[in-house]
């Protein structure tokens, strides 16, 4: 694929899954199980991701931004910046 295929492809996918979730109401979990054959290749790249522990890293990285737009608000709002609470 060029770079302009991969990126079309992705954001297609991503589309494509918000407009599955949102129809069927269903959480995340049961949708990947609904649409992963056990063995394929989705099954075999969500394993590897689990064991790379990305789930960890993913939670620590929402919660590293969340605390900086803390500190960058009360910036703003020219308060005093709190240091960030360890999670």
């Amino acid at each position: 694929f060029s770079r302009d295929q991969a990126h079309d492809l992705v954001v297609e996918t991503m589309r494509g899954s918000i407009a599955f979730a949102e129809k069927t109401g269903k959480h995340p979990a049961e949708l990947r199980n609904m649409v992963t054959s056990p063995g394929g290749t989705s099954a075999e790249a969500i394993y590897q991701m689990e064991k790379g522990s990305l789930r960890t890293v993913l939670s620590k990285a929402v919660w590293a931004a969340y605390q900086k737009s803390v500190l960058l608000g009360e910036t703003v709002g020219k308060t005093e910046p709190r240091k960030p609470v360890d999670a």
